[in-house]
């Protein structure tokens, strides 16, 4: 049975300046992340630009992440979910076959379906076998599953094993965590990492960690230990960085400073995404700058 604590990267899809996926580059973050030491990897999320993809690119990247993680302890998160739940189940028994350890199940955006579709979606889904980690995120997908809802699956439906909870607070994840402590939570906001462990979360899904794996596995390890104390001055350290990445659309600001590192050669993004515009680019460049400095490192590798 797969189990889940630690860190995931929501990895950035890396494209070229005339628009095509950059395989090269992404087959080099997915080694970063995989010299880090992070539990997983989820390709095809929201910070993958995922909606812009095509199904065909979709399986290739998923496919390509497995084989890169192969012979090593890290995970593959397949982020497969969709406001379709016949692409979904498709693209889930797709990742199961190449061999992903979970998929990320989004809530069917822009069709802002009931509790019960809620329900009905993941249990379709859950038919391929693959094990289950809900995405909540109310802000884009314009739906929130509730607690109960929640509780209903992880209860009812063995293929779910835990949720990303991205609702912006850490109500629903302190509730889970008393109601329902055989589903794993896993923060779905940066900023909020600490904050849900303290509650009994396991881990997060990271977009800061693109940036800054190292950094991330060692703060969310120490409050696995309970060393909360240790694991705050890591987060102080990161949260600049971190509130930077959001200062417009992710993954815009991301891409921007992954290029600034030389660690992808193009920022570029699919419309209707845009590139941040120069004061974003400016503010992100002076937040990476001060967390090499707080963390006394030239580089985020070196850490």
């Amino acid at each position: 049975m797969s189990s889940f604590s630690g860190v995931y990267t929501a990895l950035i899809t890396p494209f070229t300046s005339t628009g095509d996926i950059d395989w090269e580059s992404f087959e080099r973050l997915v080694k970063i992340q995989i010299n880090a030491k992070v539990s997983g990897v989820v390709p095809c999320g929201t910070t993958g630009e995922s909606p812009t993809i095509s199904k065909e690119d979709k399986k290739k990247l998923i496919s390509l992440a497995c084989t890169l993680v192969k012979g090593s302890d890290v995970q593959v998160i397949a982020g497969t979910g969709s406001n379709n739940t016949a692409e979904s189940v498709d693209l889930t028994q797709y990742a199961k076959d190449a061999g992903a350890n979970a998929c990320l199940i989004v809530n069917p955006y822009y069709n802002r379906p009931s509790q019960a579709g809620l329900i009905a979606h993941v249990k379709e889904i859950a038919k391929v076998g693959l094990p289950i980690v809900l995405y909540n995120i109310p802000g884009r997908s314009g739906v929130n599953m509730t607690v109960d809802t929640v509780v209903k699956l992880a209860t009812t439906e063995p293929m779910v094993r835990a949720i990303k909870d991205a609702t912006g607070g850490v109500d629903a994840a302190a509730e889970l965590a008393c109601v329902c402590p055989g589903l794993t939570v896993l923060s779905g906001d940066d900023g909020l990492t600490l904050p849900f462990m303290s509650v009994g979360a396991k881990g997060v899904i990271s977009v800061v960690s693109n940036i800054a794996p190292k950094p991330l596995v060692e703060m969310v390890a120490c409050a696995l230990k309970n060393d909360f104390a240790k694991a705050r001055v890591i987060h102080q350290k990161l949260l600049p960085l971190v509130k930077s990445l959001f200062i417009e659309t992710n993954p815009t600001p991301t891409k921007h400073a992954l290029k600034s590192l030389s660690l992808i050669p193009s920022d570029a993004v699919r419309l209707p995404l845009v590139n941040i515009q120069e004061a974003s680019k400016n503010a992100v460049e002076a937040e990476i700058k001060n967390a090499l400095q707080q963390f006394g490192v030239n580089d985020f590798d070196s850490y």
